[in-house]
């Protein structure tokens, strides 16, 4: 086992925690990513005004093995609680307050994972569009054509809807993957010359196109300024997915404003991201997928509830299964 030639496919939490595990172990793992790094949907948005945690805003920490996890973290220096003032605004009048503990990454959501990847070799830019079992090992062939092969397992670590085509190889475990379902999410950063007039740093928001705003820059570790994260509420976005960007923008920064009851801010700085793939609004109830007898498996928040600690637990617990097989 120890010759064992590992690849997985994702370098977001979900892979890297199996990809970490597997290596801990003695495996041989590559990890292939389409993106320039690590992160996925934890992904920090650099620009000239600042950089935004684009995606996964916060997480929390319930399972003891997961807060072990997170305790290490801390230690490190990569990750730190957010001490903001979070707050909820129904349909109805008033602000409720959300209290908990939430985490997040320092000085950008991104950091975790780039100390997750730490030493693992990670080939990035490199699209996966197919994974082909050939005499008991299987061949990867990436977006320009080229063949990567010798690899006695695989883990397919990419939101459900991409899982599936790469799952073709076990076919029980492409079917599973299909009947998870995904929502996507619009996403817009904003930055003002003036404090937006609020005394919240994060905010959920019930009844609009608007489901979460965050002060960006209330984070730990993060440069001043004043920077919004505004995200769509996941059915609004899949109904404008196709939409400019520019008329995305301009419905999700008035929402904004009319839920916080202030008048509405030109920015100084405005930019719009879509994530297809953006929320498991029906997860799997399994953990991960695995078929031990093929060699191939998949994990994500998506087989284990959303949320980044969901993700987590399911890479390591594919490991594990992967390890015992």
């Amino acid at each position: 086992m120890p010759d064992t030639q590992v690849a997985v496919i994702g370098a977001g939490l979900s892979g890297l925690a199996c990809a970490r595990a597997l290596s801990d172990a003695g495996l041989h793992v590559t990890v292939f990513d389409k993106g320039r790094g690590a992160g996925g949907r934890m992904s920090t948005r650099r620009t000239d005004h600042g950089a935004f945690d684009h995606g996964a805003q916060y997480f929390t920490a319930r399972d003891p093995e997961f807060q072990a996890a997170v305790a290490g973290w801390v230690a490190a220096g990569v990750v730190a609680p957010w001490l903001g003032n979070i707050g909820r605004i129904g349909e109805g009048p008033g602000m409720e307050p959300s209290p908990g503990e939430r985490y997040v990454g320092v000085p950008g959501m991104s950091r975790l994972l780039r100390h997750a990847a730490g030493d693992l070799a990670v080939d990035f830019e490199t699209p996966i569009m197919s994974v082909e079992r050939f005499g008991g090992t299987y061949t990867l062939r990436d977006e320009s054509g080229r063949a990567l092969s010798g690899f006695d397992r695989v883990v397919v670590a990419v939101p459900a809807p991409q899982a599936v085509r790469l799952l073709s190889a076990a076919p029980v475990l492409a079917e599973r993957a299909a009947a998870a379902g995904i929502a996507p999410c619009w996403s817009v950063m904003a930055c003002f010359d003036a404090p937006v007039p609020t005394p919240l740093d994060g905010v959920f928001i019930v009844g609009k196109a608007v489901s979460w705003a965050a002060r960006d820059s209330s984070k730990p570790g993060r440069a001043p300024g004043e920077r919004w994260m505004i995200h769509g509420h996941w059915e609004w976005s899949a109904q404008h997915l196709e939409d400019a960007h520019e008329s995305v923008s301009a419905v999700l920064m008035t929402a904004f404003f009319e839920a916080l009851g202030v008048p509405e801010q030109a920015p100084s700085f405005l930019a719009t991201h879509r994530w297809r793939y953006a929320l498991p609004v029906q997860p799997l109830p399994e953990d991960f997928l695995y078929d031990a007898a093929a060699g191939i498996g998949a994990c994500g928040d998506w087989c284990n509830g959303p949320r980044v600690e969901g993700a987590w637990m399911s890479g390591a617990a594919l490991a594990r299964a992967m390890l015992n097989s």
